[in-house]
């Protein structure tokens, strides 16, 4: 008789590793990066405004805050599992709807990509809280940008070029990203995370876990930081195509542009290193400081709009070094009973930067050019980097751990000294 034994890769999952999670946000930057230029295309092609088109991304904005704090409500009846999957399955839906071309479906298919990132965002930083060691946060954010790098690098140029030729092509090759990343997903057995409490109680309801959050300077700080970087990326993502059509620039300078801008992301291991030489206070204050002074000078010079954008695009390398090192404040100081609840609060930096940042725009388009919409955003970016002022110098470094005396060596001393 033989025995059959069970593969050793389904008796026991393999336990989630820092390239696991970067893997994924591989796919899920495929996903993204594909739409994530072809929708203010799309919908200034379809209504023909930039005031309206900020209004659609006001309203959606509102709809995906709403989303995030909701997810550890949910999770009280939907595993953390069920959760991701359906966040996944929501990129899919999205981007089918909009392959039918109508103005409403490419509204609703952007509606559906913000939601499906939140929720997706929050399980995601929840399993990385749960699987990866403190000191290997860093680690863990650097990998994941270099892991990304190709997605947001080839994604947003490949993305506006597909859709001139064929406008569903970009949704089509976004939906398989989502298949492949909700695939991957299930092959890591991630389950519903490690589950930590300090007390046997009724689960608190959406808003309760507030109270918390801002009764520590730290991650409120570190949410900051989230929000006006994630508020400087929309400036250029969504605003800068804008104002490259409004001036005659084309339609593709958009993509362009954010492709070049994301081949930074293979930089990200240098930009780790210099951080590592440094620190975070001094990484978060330069990368703010610089942004600040790029974005304003670009939207003084407005008038001159290769000139602008060439200053923004400078301006974008920095935003990429603050996607490394701003989020690292906030990471540190999560306790471990409270991983669900604080993901949610820290996702929910992308849905209060798509309110704040299209809300604002809308007012400044009143009385300014798009050009004060960069303006507004150095001047965000600058509150930051006095903010950051406030860090401890030390954050993130390794703690010195006293090395034991070698027995002989100790021996021999006191020989000698005898």
């Amino acid at each position: 008789m033989f025995e059959r034994r069970i593969p050793e890769w389904l008796r026991h999952a393999p336990h989630p590793s820092v390239r696991g999670f970067a893997t994924l946000a591989g796919f899920e930057a495929i996903t993204r990066g594909m739409l994530i230029s072809v929708f203010p295309i799309a919908l200034y092609d379809a209504f023909q405004d930039a005031a309206f088109i900020s209004s659609v991304y006001f309203a959606i904005g509102i709809i995906s805050l709403c989303t995030g704090l909701l997810v550890p409500f949910l999770n009280r009846w939907i595993p953390r599992r069920w959760l991701y999957t359906l966040g996944a399955l929501s990129y899919v839906l999205g981007s089918a709807l909009a392959t039918t071309g109508t103005p409403e479906m490419i509204v609703l298919s952007l509606a559906l990509n913000m939601m499906a990132t939140v929720v997706t965002f929050v399980c995601f930083n929840a399993y990385v809280l749960d699987f990866i060691e403190r000191v290997e946060l860093g680690k863990s954010e650097t990998l994941r940008m270099f892991y990304s790098a190709l997605g947001w690098t080839v994604g947003p140029v490949l993305g506006v070029t597909l859709w001139s030729w064929s406008k569903p092509a970009p949704f089509l090759i976004s939906a398989s990203a989502a298949a492949v990343m909700l695939a991957a997903f299930l092959y890591m057995r991630l389950g519903n995370g490690r589950i930590i409490t300090r007390a046997r109680r009724p689960t608190p309801n959406p808003l309760a876990f507030l109270g918390r959050f801002l009764q520590q300077p730290r991650l409120i700080a570190g949410w900051l930081f989230a929000v006006i970087r994630s508020c400087g990326w929309w400036a250029y993502v969504v605003y800068l195509p804008i104002f490259a059509v409004e001036n005659g620039l084309g339609e593709q300078l958009g993509g362009f542009l954010l492709s070049l801008t994301n081949a930074g992301l293979f930089l990200s291991p240098l930009m780790a290193r210099w951080m590592q030489r440094h620190s975070v206070r001094h990484s978060v204050r330069t990368g703010f400081l610089i942004c600040s002074c790029l974005f304003l000078t670009a939207g003084l010079l407005g008038a001159l709009p290769w000139v602008t954008v060439g200053l923004l695009f400078c301006g974008s390398f920095f935003l990429i070094l603050l996607d490394i090192c701003a989020g690292l404040p906030f990471l540190m100081a999560v306790k471990p009973s409270e991983r669900t609840e604080m993901s949610a609060i820290y996702s929910s930096f992308r849905d209060v930067s798509g309110i704040l940042t299209p809300g604002l725009a809308w007012l400044i388009l009143l009385v300014t050019p798009i050009s004060g919409i960069f303006v507004a955003s150095g001047a965000a970016s600058l509150l930051a980097w006095r903010i950051a002022g406030t860090l401890h110098p030390r954050l993130g470094a390794k703690r010195m751990v006293p090395v034991p005396e070698p027995k002989e060596d100790h021996d021999t001393r006191l020989q000698a000294s005898a």
